[in-house]
């Protein structure tokens, strides 16, 4: 009677604090430069070493410019958390995979890409969208700067166990549909705190079809409906993906491991303490208009209308359209963008510059739009050349960038002007996420793509 959630959390519990919190034994750290440093410097006080530090892997990824990465860094700040990890990680002994290093990138493209993550693991960072990690079957959190350093002292963490969640989509996508709106989809329907408390784990027909690529999306977001984390059991299509890459075991260990693997999935009798049900068909191409990754909508549909919600959440919601410049009952189809986005660690992956490409072959970009296209690591560059996908977005007037988290986030040099509309693939579009003033239209890399040839909002199923 149990899940795949129990099974792994079951498996790596050290010790249980009477009416407290559960030890719980930790496979994997990911450590980047923003929420190491204290970290480290708390170990340093303490004249602690790192108990594992093979267990440790760390690459800077939020400061990064997507140019000029063999040049220093001009932006002090950044240049300081940058250069501060790598003097950490050689202080203690840990494997760093800095700027230009062909192993760096995003850290949540870098884990999967390079079997770092496998299934049955307990995986943190200090990061929230460490989510992403359990698309191949692990549990997979963010945590906090204080709990790093505790990982980094013992190898384990203090957690209160999560309810659990099981989020059931069956049926068929439709055409032009993917991972990035199946999630948006939820989001809107559950909003941004559905799933507060607990660990999802996302299973039906519609989730055994999507690719490695599109459940880490889809991973990935779970943070955004507030859940701990979220999960998909390992199937063929996790044993396929990880087949021969870096870290994944082979000869008689992979057999070890796949045969354990195989086991992890939840029980046929298993309880969860909520249950949630949709059907694929019921989605289109997903765009939001609001300030929160909740407040979306179908591309072809209107804003919604204020009549049935009481006063603070109209307030809210008025306040946010007005930031962004609509207008409630809106449609948002042939409205004019400045910006597209294609990357982060939501979309930022091979799969996701494979959909982009696939729109704007034959085309040009839009006169009037900035398009920043950013692989999720130098891996993804590299398979973007060898499929000649470089050749295709060049020709259409598109220019690929270094690998980084780039406009995700104001933390580099990538920042959306105030005022002006992104079209992105991240996963956050709160106010100011993507510069001061900047107004973000989180989407799949379709939908950014069709809005990079036209310049305006548009259902890129009529390039499909």
């Amino acid at each position: 009677m149990n899940t795949l959630f129990d099974k792994i959390w079951d498996a790596h519990v050290v010790a249980t604090v009477e009416n407290g919190p559960t030890q719980l034994y930790i496979d994997r750290l990911y450590c980047h430069e923003v929420t190491s440093p204290q970290a480290f410097a708390g170990l340093r006080a303490r004249g602690l070493k790192v108990l594992r530090p093979e267990k440790v892997f760390c690459m800077p990824d939020h400061n990064t410019p997507t140019h000029d990465q063999d040049k220093p860094i001009e932006d002090r700040v950044s240049r300081t958390q940058v250069d501060t990890l790598k003097q950490n990680a050689e202080e203690f002994g840990l494997t760093h995979y800095g700027m230009m290093h062909p192993k760096n990138g995003i850290i949540h493209v870098v884990g999967p890409e390079r079997a770092l993550t496998l299934p049955g693991m307990t995986i943190v960072c200090g990061d929230s969208h460490t989510s992403t990690h359990g698309a191949l079957g692990a549990i997979a959190f963010g945590i906090g700067t204080s709990e790093v350093e505790m990982v980094l002292a013992s190898q384990c963490i203090l957690q209160s166990r999560p309810k659990t969640m099981r989020i059931t989509i069956d049926g068929e996508l439709g055409k032009g549909v993917t991972a990035k709106d199946l999630a948006l989809y939820m989001m809107a329907e559950m909003s941004t705190s559905g799933a507060t408390g607990y660990f999802v784990e996302y299973a039906g027909s519609a989730v055994r079809r999507l690719s490695m690529e599109g459940r880490l999306t889809l991973c990935n977001l779970s943070i955004e409906m507030g859940a701990r984390g979220g999960m998909v059991a390992p199937d063929e299509v996790t044993f396929e993906y990880l087949k021969g890459r870096e870290h994944a075991p082979t000869g008689e260990a992979w057999r070890k491991a796949l045969a354990y693997w195989k086991t992890l999935k939840s029980d046929d009798d298993a309880v969860f303490d909520k249950e949630v049900r949709f059907h694929a068909a019921d989605i289109e191409p997903m765009i939001t208009y609001g300030t929160n990754p909740g407040m979306g909508m179908g591309v072809t549909q209107h804003i919604p209308v204020a009549e049935n919600m009481d006063e603070v959440t109209r307030a809210s919601f008025m306040r946010s359209l007005d930031y962004m410049g609509f207008s409630p009952g809106e449609r948002l189809l042939g409205k004019k963008i400045d910006y597209v986005f294609l990357g982060a660690c939501t979309n930022g992956r091979i799969e996701d510059f494979r959909a982009f490409a696939s729109v704007v072959k034959g085309r040009k970009k839009a006169d009037g739009v900035i398009a920043w296209l950013v692989p999720g690591s130098w891996m993804v560059d590299a398979q973007i050349r060898e499929e000649g996908i470089d050749k295709v977005l060049a020709e259409a007037g598109f220019a690929i960038r270094q690998p980084g988290c780039s406009a995700c986030l104001a933390m580099n040099d990538d920042k959306i002007p105030a005022g002006k509309y992104a079209v992105s693939t991240s996963n956050r579009n709160f106010e100011g996420r993507q510069g001061p003033g900047s107004r973000t239209l989180l989407a799949s890399p379709l939908v950014a793509a069709a809005a990079a040839v036209t310049g305006v909002i548009t259902d890129p199923r009529v390039f499909i």
